[in-house]
């Protein structure tokens, strides 16, 4: 087998740096007859600049250089983001255990004894830029992985919201007044969510993740109306006490239904904030709502949003036993319920958003 033989699989490209002008001739002729690309250079200041302009694949170094000796080029080198992960392979004169262990402390991966053998060198050599080749090959493999995960939780992420729009509409279609009501009651919570993540005390509630979700998840806040009688839900006039009880079941049922399939995926963060907005959008915040009558800061901030979006929207429908009502005087309505039915603080980012409301 010749020795000589090319051992590039690549292009790879090893920088040399060495002091010895005879040492550089016989390095750049030893690698350039195997294939490689070889970078000379007599001093590490020169090598420095020249490795950040043209990344190399190996570094090749000697210790014992006048000006700035080998341990502190391969410190730098470790300094540089670009450079860090490049293999340095220290050949030098210096057979003494303390000068191998400061090479390696320094960041070199490999230290070879001057005089070298060629063979053993070169088998060095080949062994490094292997395991280099693997690396890149790896970060591109995981580059992979990473955008298929990406692509395969955006595909999962667009379902989920699919499902629920479906599901909304759903529930939407048995009652024909509400029209366009789930398309504006989650543009009602964006806004509202937006706003009170400006005020200090929601900050750190109020993420951006936080506001997705009450966007995409307000459309399930009526789900649980699909399962009451169409008599009691499409009645024209008013409900008696014992059909109101029946509708007031829509708020459990709709976030018992979205608990099950909490069971089949835990920890979606959609999900629970689907169960907080079916379950809470009918508490006030005096405790005298339903399902739970909770009051204050115990209804969950998501459900208190929703309950303010929910009601101003209703004012500003028709319905069977009422017209719509005016922007303003839905806006009175709301503020006549600021700590009774509504989260002041959720009524006052509503009055800040008020003339955005009105456009929608």
């Amino acid at each position: 087998m010749d020795s000589t033989a090319p051992d590039r699989t690549g292009n790879e490209t090893i920088m040399v740096v060495d002091d010895t002008p005879t040492n550089l001739t016989i390095l750049v002729e030893l690698l350039g007859r195997r294939g490689y690309r070889v970078a000379a250079f007599p001093r590490g200041s020169i090598a420095l600049k020249a490795a950040a302009l043209e990344v190399p694949d190996l570094v090749l170094l000697d210790i014992m250089m006048p000006g700035m000796d080998g341990f502190e080029i391969c410190r730098r080198l470790r300094e540089d983001e670009r450079l860090r992960e490049v293999p340095v392979l220290f050949i030098s004169a210096l057979d003494d255990p303390a000068g191998k262990v400061r090479a390696f402390a320094a960041g070199g991966v490999d230290y070879v004894t001057k005089p070298f053998q060629e063979e053993e060198l070169a088998a060095r050599v080949r062994t490094h830029l292997t395991l280099v080749r693997m690396r890149k090959e790896l970060e591109r493999h995981n580059h992979y992985l990473e955008d298929l995960v990406r692509e395969k939780v955006r595909e999962i992420s667009e379902s989920q919201l699919a499902t629920i729009l479906a599901l909304s509409k759903l529930a939407e279609s048995r009652d024909d007044a509400t029209g366009k009501h789930i398309e504006r009651t989650r543009t009602y919570c964006r806004l509202i969510a937006l706003t009170l993540r400006e005020d200090p005390r929601f900050r750190e509630t109020v993420t951006d993740e936080f506001v997705e979700n009450i966007f995409h998840a307000a459309p399930l806040h009526d789900i649980g109306k699909v399962g009451i009688p169409d008599r009691i839900l499409l009645k024209p006039g008013k409900l008696t006490p014992e059909e109101y009880e029946i509708m007031k079941t829509h708020a459990a049922l709709g976030a018992g239904t979205l608990e099950r399939v909490l069971e089949e995926y835990p920890g979606n963060a959609l999900v629970k904030m689907g169960i907080t907005l079916t379950r809470y959008h009918h508490e006030k915040w005096d405790g005298t709502g339903y399902p739970e009558g909770l009051a204050g800061e115990d209804i969950p901030l998501g459900g208190r949003i929703m309950a303010l979006a929910d009601v101003y929207d209703a004012l500003r429908s028709d319905r069977p036993y009422k017209e719509a009502f005016t922007h303003e005087r839905s806006v009175g309505i709301i503020i006549d319920g600021k700590g009774s039915h509504f989260d002041p603080a959720v009524v006052d980012a509503f009055l800040a958003r008020a003339a955005e409301f009105a456009a929608i």
